[in-house]
């Protein structure tokens, strides 16, 4: 048995992600991150490579295209409305509004500025238009089940892998 990451371990990690100009950590999580290595494309190529082959303990850093990622930041998904035109319930900064445009298509904006008169909403990812460093601890590595390996993750994983890293990673 292999104490270093590889293809088909399991492997449970914490990460931030920390702006490069500031240093601010911009987000971090509460709990592990499992996932099963070489199988799960929850994370970046880059980030991958990077951990394979570390052990328990180890901590990498990881620059993010973020560009890549989510492409060009796009100022047309930035609105501001007069506060009384927005529902109480999303008058709240850090607060997702999911919308549709005329087509059907749901996108999530998130509340970026409020005051007494105006609500702004910004339906670019969090991260894009930032230059960003992935911050990783490798907590804990051991042989994958067959039922990881199948699902890429840990056996009824709560909260979903992919609905954590489209918010982040």
């Amino acid at each position: 048995m292999s104490d270093t990451i590889e293809n088909e371990k399991f492997v449970e990690l914490n990460y931030k992600v920390i702006d490069k100009k500031t240093g601010d950590i911009l987000v971090t999580i509460d709990y592990p991150l499992g996932y099963v290595h070489g199988v799960n494309d929850v994370m970046s190529e880059d980030v991958t490579k990077e951990l394979y082959g570390k052990k328990v303990g180890d901590i990498i850093e990881v620059p993010i295209d973020t560009k890549r990622l989510y492409g060009e930041r796009d100022e047309s998904l930035v609105f501001t409305d007069r506060i009384e035109n927005v529902p109480k319930e999303y008058r709240e900064i850090g607060m997702t509004i999911t919308m549709e445009n005329e087509k059907g298509e749901s996108r999530n904006f998130i509340v970026t500025r409020l005051d007494d008169k105006t609500l702004t909403v910004d339906g670019n990812n969090p991260l894009c238009g930032r230059e960003v460093t992935f911050k990783l601890e490798v907590l804990s590595i051991r042989d994958a089940t067959d039922e990881e390996i199948e699902l890429g993750g840990p056996v009824g994983a709560d909260p979903d892998l992919n609905e954590i890293l489209d918010r982040a990673i």
